[in-house]
Formats: structure tokens, sequence, C-alpha cells
């Protein structure tokens, strides 16, 4: 704890220190204690956009976008004190998040399929993001494209991505600006932050924001520990026909005895305790990570932007894994076993391009052309232990069991694979009746090249070179203002994945005889219909989609008794329906929710087993709420409330199985006040799952099942100081 006290120290005294000068300064201010007091009160406020990036197209409002986009801002991420990415995106009604197969890494299910950390954008590029855990204090908004996106962002490299994708934008100085923040989280993690952001220059073109936050402590999960060590440093220039934007960053991250999914057999067992943590205190997850972008734009002319945008991540982790399998659901006598893999990971990133507007005739156009590439090289290695008897109930600590399969060199890991995805792309924007029929057509042309190495020795053993063209089409129609109407056909391309050298089950490792062997790019095709509706404070959207996207897991190997194969076998067709809403339909009370259905089937399965079944892991229903309501007779006060509810899910291909739904609530409530008459003061406190509810969150299947609890009731406190 000495080095997270140290830290909140030093920024106590930062804090003093800025205080004390903007106290002395309080003199001469001109502006009124009540509109200092409005306008803090509006910068805390959660927001949701539907403007956004959206790629190969650029920036674009939401009325003229035909994909259903939201973007969640900095406040949210301010006032709702997420540990991770995952956390912010609880917010979504859209989207639900668990963890992936043996890793402390989110995994965001989006449509019923997975978008993986690693495919998370950064800035709008691939790569450049912190691959399984993502601290959010560095970022503006949290941007989400429900549906596939192949045209617009490319080929997501990490074989993931294929029902929707997100990204983050990196804080820039919208304004002058220095907040200073403590925290605290159940049981006892503490945090502390400091934000300064100044804009200067004759015109003030030039922008310089600091950012950085540092936690440390025990969560709420017993005897689980966080710590999370970030900073970050943009710059930016805005003059005349020139804009350029230097970003770069630092994350570290660690969690121990970090609580893993279970794997279960033919019964659900009943929910351990909410904070029940059936780990091992040698689980480890460290995570060092630079990265930024560089990007820079120039107008030719009124109606001609070229620009191009570079980006980097330096990325080193060591995760050692502690499992879990379950063999009798009555007594929770289970199976341990671990891993350790060390990992590092150099990436780059580039994209560059040309757009054009062009008008005549009474057609608009919206020319853009551009070209895309990263280049990813993983270096890692594996050191698989022997099992150990544990209880899902009432579990013991347990020594380090000794090494059973080893893989690579663990002291100094080398590349065990490298991928390439190039592409070029170009699109038109057709406008007709004053832009109100907008219709889009685009082709990328992309190329993915992966090359495999052996853990053995390091040489070649496989990988391929591929071409695909991914178009897309979209037709948006604006009948009155307000309300746009639109449709999209899109097709999703990711990497094929990795066959692993071994298969886990019940805790013994079994030979995979594909193993190392990477697939063959995977590729989906999306059908979406929807309208937007725009009534000035409040927003509501409505989207009907289908998906349909080759199926990837393990199977027995009937060739090769006792071993398993990897491969591409059946289909998955998703259908379902997205509802939300977001704004502030009265004075004061603002509103983030909405409601989604999916329909997720198997379909023609090696064999027809399975046919028609439910695919694993994907709820029915996803409703979420978000309130925030500032108390009329006190308006410094704003009440917040969130319920999340999940619907039931196939825990199994078989759907002998399902997971029972459920649902969470949230409270919490925030108070502005100003120190000295003009230096606005945010206390905030929540509560996440207040009625501590113990519940099976989510289901993974790539061979048998494995179940993640969800998380207890948690408290959060924090309180920003800004000047």
């Amino acid at each position: 704890m000495h080095l997270a006290r140290l830290s909140v120290a030093a920024l106590l005294a930062s804090t003093a220190f800025v205080a004390a000068n903007a106290q002395a300064q309080s003199a001469v201010t001109t502006e009124a204690p009540q509109d200092i007091l409005v306008t803090a009160q509006r910068q805390n406020q959660t927001q949701v956009s539907g403007n956004g990036s959206l790629g190969a197209l650029g920036d674009k409002a939401a009325e003229d976008i035909p994909f259903n986009l939201r973007a969640y801002n900095e406040a949210l991420i301010l006032n709702q004190q997420p540990d991770t990415l995952g956390e912010v995106l609880e917010n979504d009604p859209t989207i639900r998040t668990t963890l992936g197969f043996g890793i402390a890494g989110e995994v965001f299910v989006i449509r019923g399929f997975d978008l993986a950390s690693d495919d998370v954008g950064f800035d709008g590029l691939y790569g450049i993001t912190p691959r399984q855990l993502v601290a959010p204090e560095l970022f503006s908004s949290v941007q989400v494209i429900n549906g596939a996106s192949a045209f617009l962002n490319g080929a997501a490299p990490g074989g993931s991505g294929i029902g929707g994708s997100v990204n983050l934008l990196p804080k820039k100085a919208d304004r002058d600006m220095t907040r200073a923040t403590i925290g605290y989280t159940s049981d006892s993690h503490f945090s502390g932050a400091l934000d300064v952001a100044r804009r200067f220059g004759e015109n003030n073109e030039w922008g310089l924001r600091v950012n950085g936050s540092a936690r440390r402590g025990d969560v709420a999960i017993d005897n689980e520990f966080h710590s999370s060590y970030v900073v970050g440093g943009t710059i930016d220039y805005d003059s005349g026909p020139l804009r350029a934007m230097l970003n770069v960053n630092y994350q570290r991250l660690r969690q121990s005895n970090w609580r893993p999914k279970v794997a279960i057999g033919s019964v659900i067992p009943r929910v351990p305790k909410a904070d029940a943590n059936y780990s091992q205190p040698w689980s480890l997850i460290q995570t060092r990570d630079f990265f930024g972008t560089f990007s820079v734009e120039y107008d030719l002319a009124d109606n001609a932007m070229l620009y191009a945008k570079v980006g980097a991540r330096d990325g080193k982790e060591d995760q050692t894994t502690a499992s879990i399998t379950l063999l009798d659901p009555a007594t929770g006598a289970a199976t341990g076993s671990g891993s350790y893999v060390p990992r590092t990971d150099n990436n780059e990133s580039a994209t560059s391009g040309l757009r054009v507007k062009l008008n005549g005739g009474g057609i608009s156009h919206e020319v853009n052309v551009g070209v895309a590439a990263s280049w990813q090289v993983n270096r890692n290695a594996y050191d698989f232990f022997g099992s150990y008897d544990t209880n899902l109930y009432d579990t013991p600590t347990v020594a380090v069991p000794p090494s059973v399969l080893l893989g690579g060199d663990l002291d100094d890991p080398f590349p065990i694979s490298r991928t390439r995805v190039a592409s070029v792309f170009a699109s038109d924007t057709v406008g007709f009746w004053d832009d109100r029929i907008l219709i889009t057509g685009g082709l990328r042309l992309q190329q993915i090249k992966t090359t495999s190495y052996a853990y053995t020795d390091g040489a070649k053993s496989g990988g391929y070179n591929k071409d695909a063209v991914t178009p897309v089409v979209g037709v948006v129609i604006k009948p009155v203002a307000g309300l746009s109407l639109y449709g999209n056909r899109i097709e999703g391309l990711v990497q094929g994945s990795t066959a692993g050298a071994t298969v886990e089950i019940g805790g013994t490792p079994f030979p995979v005889t594909n193993g190392g062997q990477v697939l063959p790019p995977v590729k989906s095709v999306q059908y979406e219909v929807g309208g937007k509706l725009n009534m000035g404070r409040f927003n509501a959207g409505l989207a009907l989609f289908q998906i349909d996207k080759p199926n990837t897991f393990y199977r027995a190997d009937a060739d090769n008794p006792g071993s398993y194969e990897y491969g591409n076998f059946g289909t998955q067709r998703n259908r379902g329906l997205e509802f939300t809403v977001d704004g502030e339909p009265v004075d004061g009370l603002r509103v983030i929710g909405g409601v989604t259905y999916t329909e997720a089937k198997l379909r023609r399965t090696d064999g027809g087993v399975n046919q028609g079944n439910d695919a694993v892991g994907v709820p029915d229903v996803l409703a979420n709420a978000n309130v925030e309501w500032d108390m009329p007779f006190l308006p410094a006060l704003t009440l917040t409330g969130r319920v999340v509810y999940t619907g039931k899910q196939a825990v199994d291909q078989a759907n002998t199985l399902e997971l029972n739904d459920w649902t969470r609530f949230d409270l919490g409530a925030r108070y502005v006040a100003l120190l000295g008459g003009d230096t606005p003061l945010t206390l905030r406190f929540n509560v996440d799952n207040v009625a501590n509810k113990r519940y099976w969150a989510s289901a993974f299947a790539v061979f048998g099942t494995q179940l993640l609890q969800g998380t207890p009731r948690t408290f959060k406190a924090s309180a920003s100081i800004e000047f």
C-alpha cells in the first residue's frame, strides 16, 4: 500500500498547490458563482452521442449514418469510476462483457459475436490498444458501432469483431482545465488522478493535455488485487488548412488472485457467494504497454482533404492462470490446473487517404480513397502445470503445481506469429434532394498475410496469404426533419484464428492434431435496416439485423483417438432487434437505455449435430436503463440509477443446459459545490449490484463449457476539484 499512499499524497499536495493558486486568482474572476456551478454540472453530465468516426467514411452526423453508432463521453467514465473498459460498456444495452478463454482479458459480446480486446481500435487503428485489459482513464470517448465493419475499419487482425467494433479516442485539450481526483473502491482500492489541459498560441491553435492516474488495492472479490498506473499526453495543432495531433500513452496493470471462469460438466452448479474467490494467490497477470498515434490532416481546398495517421504499440505481459473444473456440483469438489504464458507484442498501423466533396446538378458526392496497413508480431511461450484438488465453495490454497508441458522459450519468447493486413479502399456517397437521400457504395480490397512458427524451435510451421474484397452498400432516407431511415449490407472479415498446441479438458491437456495451424480468413455477411429519431433533446433508434458467420471450435479428431482438431465447422446465424434511447426528455432528467432481442442459431452443422440449436453464450434479451435526476429542490445534487437485465442463454451446444436470466441494480449520487466561491468540487458515491446478487453472468464454449460469475456489491466514492 506504500506506493498507493505516496501517489495519493502527491496528488493531494498538487491539489492543494493548485487550489491555493486558484483561490488567489478568485478575486479577479467576473463569472457569477451560480454560472460556475451550472457550467460544472453540465460538464459532469453523462451523455451518449450518435455522431462519430466511421473509419474510411470519416466523421459523420448521426442522421447521415446508415449504421447504429453510439459514443459514451468522458464524464460518464469519470462519474462511474470504472476499473476496466468492460465496466464502461456495461452501460450499453446491446453489449455484455465476459472473459476470454483461459485469460483475464475482457471479451465484448455484440450482436451475439465476440469482440476480443485485441481487436478494440484506438483512434481508428487496430493493434494499438493494449491487450486483455484496458484502463479507461486515458480516453475521451468510447465509440461503439454495431455490426460488421470490414469496409469501414479493415479486417480485425485478432480474429474477432464480426458483430461490432469499439473505438477509443484519446483525450485532447478542448478547454483550459486542471482537475484532481481521489477515489476509493471497496474493499480497499484507492486511486488518485491528475488531468491538465491548456490551449495556447495567438489563436489558441496549440493544445496540450497531460493525464495520469494511479490505482491500487483489493477489489470487492475476496483477496483479488488490482493495480493500475497510466499516463497519457496529447499535443495538437489546429490552424488554417493544417491539423495535427500526437498522442503518447503508458499503461501498467496488475491483477493477482483473479477469479477465473468455472468449467462445468452436465449440471449447472449453484452460484458461490457473490464475493467468493476460487482462484489461487499465485494467479497473476501483469501488462505493460507503450502506445500512441500521430495524425495529420491538410485541406487542399474547401472541399478536399488529405489525411494520414500512424500508430504503434510495444506490449509485454506475464500471465499465470489458476483454472478450475467442477467435478461434483453438490459438494463443489473440483480439479484445478494452471499455466504460465509470457508474451510480447510489437505492432504498427497506418492509414492515409483523400476525401473530396462535390456538388453539381442537384447531386452531391463525397468520394473517399485510401490505403491502410497493420503489422503485428506476437512472441510467446507456455508452461502448463499439473492438476490439483480444489473446491468451488471452500477453496484451499495450494502450491504451484509442477510443469507437465513446455513450449517456446520462457525467458526470451521468440515469434510465434506474424500478421500483416493491408488494404486499399474507395467509396462514394451520393446525395439527392438536398442530401435527404444518401446512397453509399464502397469496396475495400484486403490482403491478410500470416506466418506461424513452431513452439519447439521457432521454425516456420504454416501461414497463408489471402485476398478478399469486402463491399458496403448503405442507404439513408430523411423524409422529415429529425427522422432518418437507413439500411445496409456490409461484410465482416477477420484473420483466421490459430489452433493451440494443446486443448485442456477437465484439467488435462490433450494434443491438437493441427496445432499451430492458422485458419483461413473468416468472412461474414450482415443485412440491417433501421431508423433514428432526433427530437432535439431526446434520441431513439431502432435496428433489425441478420449476420451469418462460420463457426470455429475444437472437436474430437475421429482419425486420431485421444486428440482434437480445430477448424471452421458449420455456420452461426444471428438475427435480432435493437432499440436504444438517450437524452434529456425533461429538464434535469437524463436517460440512457434500450432493449436488444437476439436469436442466435447453429446452421449447417457437422453431420447435422445440434442443427437449429441456440448458440452458446448469446442472451435472448438484453435491457439497460441508466437515469440521472437533478433534484429540483437542490439542483447541485444528482441521483443516479442503473438497471442491467440479461436474459436466458444456452450453456452448451446441445442446449441441455441454460443459464437463468438475471437483473442487477446500481445506485449513486453526485453533488457539486463551490470552494472559495469559484472552484467546483464534485463528490460522487456509487453502489454497483446493490442487492449483492449472486449469479452466473455468461457462458463460454470453445470446447466444453465455462461460466463467468457476476461481480459482487461494490462501493465507489470519489472527489474531484477543478480549476
